[in-house]
């Protein structure tokens, strides 16, 4: 589990959900499956953040294909809002852009690895919750 939510936290296009729903239905305690995803997308997330803060714009354009506009929009978020656009480094894909753009602008890191961390906790909590719906 702590691999694949660091690969889904990464900029990987990987899902941890489905590999956390499947080990939850094999029987696996859904709290402990819920600390590993947490720790290991937040791991991802802040390796991201390294990625940023080692690369500069042209080399995470072609590194990561990414289109100049998104990566320029999140930048300007990231100095509208500061660490606190962390907290939407859960989302599919833009969560990557998120954290690669906070370690480009040198946002605090530790800033930066509260926020990514509590809006991943906040959304594998939410998923268990929704599990134990089943």
């Amino acid at each position: 589990m702590l691999v694949a939510a660091f690969l889904g936290g990464s900029f990987v296009p990987f899902t941890s959900e489905a590999v956390l729903t499947a080990l939850y239905l094999t029987g696996l305690d859904i709290w402990q499956l819920v600390i590993c995803a947490s720790i290991g997308n937040s791991l991802g997330g802040m390796f991201n953040y390294g990625v940023g803060l080692l690369g500069s714009d042209t080399w995470i354009y072609r590194l990561f294909h990414l289109r100049q506009d998104r990566l320029e929009r999140a930048k300007k978020q990231i100095r509208r809002h500061g660490a606190w656009m962390g907290l939407l480094a859960w989302l599919p894909f833009l969560g990557s852009v998120i954290t690669i753009a906070l370690g480009l602008l040198r946002v605090s890191l530790w800033r930066s690895a509260l926020t990514v961390t509590l809006g991943k906790v906040a959304r594998y909590i939410l998923l268990a919750f929704l599990l134990q719906g089943i």
